[in-house]
């Protein structure tokens, strides 16, 4: 198991290192340097001034050296003015220092946003903060309650309540969160008053029940039905074994067979669903965070995508694919240990 584990590190960071390179190279395409510069310039600025912009703060070094310098293995250098030969950083608000040194992603120095004008680390982190506590509450709220859906009508396969509960899964499952975001807005926040439909005051204000109900329910409402249908074929197979026919016939009772048999090898495959719900939690959590203005990490996202905020791009498109290798890697140490047959292998 260590040997699997240090393998697949291995390939986590190797994957990293492609998966950010084309990133890289995507967020530096011109078109998006452009956009850089006039939204740090003004629109009326002429294509000169522009080109002096990028040329004064390293956009128009070597795109595998600027790579290396974002990594941490080149040294970044300082603004140096072509007539006095002073150098300065390139972004003041940013305390860069006046001289080259070695600050990148390996130094724990994701950049400057210049967006909001603040070292990266200070917008990410806390927007990822505020996002964790979302995805916390959406997980205690959408596991139990899939898993008992789904154990329930695996249970009784073919029965009114089966067919109840499967109808009801799928129809959360075929619903976007960007529509029940605004069903439950409408029906809760709207005609009857009881939740308040924005999410903006719980990171301001703290987080209470009234402003972050909403963004719970939209999230978890659609993963609740897809846990819970795997669930529930886990279930139906499991219970067709043969060793819960033996165990019946030796007069275990039905709800012991169930606790005792069926359940753990019911909860194998779910258990890899559940874990891949945490990059789609990260990922779709943008919709959510922008319909009900909860400033976590999709709300940042969209807003460094919005104004071509290049090294918060870059922080984010980081922590996703961290995020979901890692959450990979978890999966497949945790079935592992919950099938024996994979574990011998």
């Amino acid at each position: 198991m260590l040997g699997f584990i240090v393998r697949r590190l291995g390939v986590m960071a190797l994957t990293m290192l492609c998966l950010t390179l084309v990133v890289f190279f995507l967020v530096n395409l011109e078109p998006n340097l452009k956009k850089l510069a006039i939204s740090q310039l003004d629109m009326r600025s002429s294509a000169e001034e522009l080109e002096s912009w990028l040329q004064k703060n390293g956009y128009r070094q070597n795109f595998f050296m600027r790579y290396g310098q974002w990594l941490g293995v080149v040294q970044k250098q300082p603004n140096i003015d072509p007539e006095t030969g002073v150098s300065s950083p390139r972004f003041s608000y940013c305390d860069e220092p006046a001289e080259p040194y070695y600050g990148g992603i390996l130094q724990g120095d994701f950049g400057c946003s210049t967006k909001f004008k603040v070292p990266v680390a200070k917008k990410l982190f806390p927007a990822l903060g505020a996002t964790g506590i979302l995805m916390f509450w959406v997980m205690v709220v959408m596991v139990p309650v899939a898993l008992l859906i789904g154990v329930l009508a695996g249970m009784r396969e073919g029965t009114r309540t089966d067919r109840t509960l499967s109808v009801a899964s799928i129809a959360t499952t075929a619903t976007p969160e960007y529509v029940s975001g605004v069903i439950f807005a409408v029906i809760f926040a709207s005609w009857l008053g009881w939740l308040n439909g924005s999410a903006a005051t719980a990171t301001r204000q703290g987080i209470s029940f009234y402003n972050f109900t909403l963004p719970v329910m939209t999230m978890a409402i659609y993963g609740i039905g897809y846990i819970a249908r795997m669930t529930r074929a886990s279930m139906v197979e499991v219970m067709t074994q043969q060793y819960i026919r033996t165990a019946r016939l030796k007069g275990l009772g039905f709800r012991a067979v169930v606790m005792k048999h069926a359940l753990r090898n019911a909860l194998i495959a779910p258990f890899t669903v559940i874990m891949l719900q945490f990059p789609w939690l990260l990922t779709g959590v943008v919709i959510v965070e922008v319909m009900f203005r909860y400033q976590g990490f999709g709300f940042t996202l969209v807003e460094a995508a919005s104004n071509n905020d290049i090294d918060l791009l870059l922080g984010c498109s980081l922590v996703s694919v961290f995020v979901v290798l890692s959450t990979q890697l978890i999966s497949d140490v945790g079935y592992a240990y919950l099938n024996p047959r994979i574990r011998v292998q």
